[in-house]
């Protein structure tokens, strides 16, 4: 999968994002709960690991995507960009300001062991995030 070159290397933080609908515009984020934010190298191994994950054909299921991540630079003001994945119909999309119009559509194989390493990642961090919301209440 492509990513912007540029804004990957500007990448300073991800937040991962468990979507909860569609959003209502193109250009506004997907809405969910951000379980999780990723610095240095392990923001780092997870765009490695985006870029890592191999084409598909597409398959139609409405696009109902799961998960997303948002990747910011260090004014962790506007996302240079976000992708949303959906492990049903093998696409990502992604929006903006970093996104030529090329990239803004993807298919992946989410059988492949990166796409499968990286959906454990996002379950994983969206399990860590509920102990840690059930751990303040004891």
């Amino acid at each position: 999968m492509q990513l912007p070159a540029e804004a990957v290397t500007a990448t300073v933080l991800i937040e991962v994002v468990r979507v909860s609908a569609l959003p209502t515009r193109r250009d506004v984020p997907y809405p969910g709960t951000a379980v999780a934010h990723w610095t240095g190298s392990e923001a780092a191994a997870a765009l490695a690991l985006i870029e890592s994950l191999p084409g598909s054909e597409q398959h139609r299921c409405g696009f109902s995507p799961g998960w997303s991540v948002r990747a910011y630079d260090d004014s962790l003001d506007l996302a240079l960009f976000e992708a949303a994945f959906c492990f049903t119909c093998h696409e990502v999309r992604m929006q903006g300001t970093a996104v030529p119009p090329a990239l803004a559509t993807q298919f992946f194989d989410p059988g492949a062991l990166p796409a499968r390493t990286l959906l454990s990642l996002f379950r994983k961090a969206a399990a860590d995030r509920l102990d840690e919301r059930h751990a303040s209440t004891w």
